[in-house]
């Protein structure tokens, strides 16, 4: 199959041809450039998420040079006061940053099957009548399916709907997956004054259905592009799934519910991976900083997962030196037993309780795990 693609700046009018070979998108360049996979060290994900992860970027590479074009249509209006005024385009390098650390975390902190690990980063950059998702209001299927299962196809696809439905869309970008609880991944994109949002989305892995993100971030303010940003993120349940834990199996919400953030007292279930009583906020489980490109370089995809971007050196992962504390969690109490005894004098009766979860990081100590207290005896011996 043959396609006419426009590069990617929407003043050029000259046409690159695109070949499908397969599941490998060609770009027929003077150069003969060939989208390959940069995620082939991604082997503790799924099987699934593997087979994402070696797709998706053959496609956003095509995505980038089809919907490109669309940002010199007329969009819908957008409030006055978000106008971005910016001359020309901006380019910046987006760091994510993984903060998930058993001692930050050490609820449930999973370690095996798979470990704990954050999925490629799905970014688009858009103007405002456009979400990819959005606090308090439903999921979309897209985002139901990689939440869930880190399977990005519906979501890619919704992009592309609304950038030819209504030009809301600019650009699609993609960062590799962090192959463990911290480690960095790098990536750059463009932003136009039409379309000045960012967004973006990454699967907490292993969660039932739970991500972190960036809801349609301005980079513009006013007439000038923003230099440095850096945001701390914390974990959003995208409404779809019920699981309590990390390693939960599905279990479907019926009804969908809206997508809420994850705090420490909400949802207030003991068995929930996150929940902590004794704080008042969740330490950041991740953060994300962007920083303007000022020189000339030319913009490029997603970089391949090295490792020097993998895992960070010294003290770059802030979130590496919190000690969240976990307390002690035990059983109710379990029905006293016999009480047993001689006859003619009083007899002694026990109760037990077990350890759910022990404390880690100076939590509270476990309490007494068997009480015992006099009684009658009920046989005489």
């Amino acid at each position: 199959m043959e396609l006419v693609c426009r590069k990617p700046h929407p003043n050029s009018s000259q046409q690159i041809k695109c070949q499908e070979t397969g599941e490998n998108l060609r770009r027929v360049t003077s150069t003969q450039l060939f989208c390959r996979n940069p995620h082939l060290s991604l082997q503790t994900l799924t099987s699934t998420e593997k087979m994402t992860s070696l797709k998706v970027n053959c496609w956003l590479q095509w995505l980038i040079v089809t919907l490109a074009p669309l940002s010199g249509v007329p969009a819908m209006p957008v409030d006055v006061d978000r106008v971005c005024m910016a001359p020309s385009a901006a380019k910046y390098r987006l760091t994510f940053t993984g903060q998930w650390t058993q001692t930050a975390f050490p609820k449930h902190y999973p370690l095996y099957r798979p470990p704990a690990q954050w999925s490629p980063i799905i970014g688009v950059t858009h103007s405002s009548d456009y979400h990819i998702w959005q606090r308090n209001e439903y999921a979309s299927n897209g985002v139901r399916e990689f939440s869930e299962r880190g399977e990005a196809w519906t979501l890619i696809k919704e992009v592309e709907a609304a950038g030819e439905r209504i030009q809301s869309v600019y650009g699609l970008f993609s960062a590799p997956a962090v192959v463990g609880g911290t480690g960095q991944a790098i990536t750059e994109f463009e932003v136009y004054a039409r379309h000045s949002l960012l967004s973006f989305i990454v699967r907490i892995v292993p969660s039932p259905d739970w991500f972190v993100g960036i809801d349609s971030l301005n980079l513009c303010e006013g007439d000038n592009w923003i230099e440095n940003i850096s945001l701390d993120l914390y974990p959003y349940d995208a409404g779809t799934d019920s699981g309590f834990t990390f390693s939960s199996p599905n279990f479907e919400t019926i009804p969908q519910d809206k997508i809420t953030q994850i705090t420490a007292s909400f949802p207030s279930h003991p068995a929930n991976s996150f929940y902590y009583p004794r704080l008042k906020h969740l330490p950041p489980i991740a953060k994300v900083s962007l920083t303007k490109i000022k020189n000339n370089q030319i913009f490029s995809l997603p970089i391949q997962p090295t490792q020097s971007n993998q895992i960070p050196s010294g003290n770059e992962i802030d979130g590496s030196l919190i000690n969240t504390p976990l307390d002690c969690e035990v059983s109710v109490w379990s029905p006293w037993g016999l009480c047993k005894g001689q006859c003619g004098e009083k007899g002694v009766k026990h109760r037990t309780r077990y350890i759910h979860m022990h404390p880690a990081n100076n939590g509270a100590a476990c309490p007494p795990l068997e009480e015992k207290k006099l009684c009658i005896p009920d046989n005489c011996v």
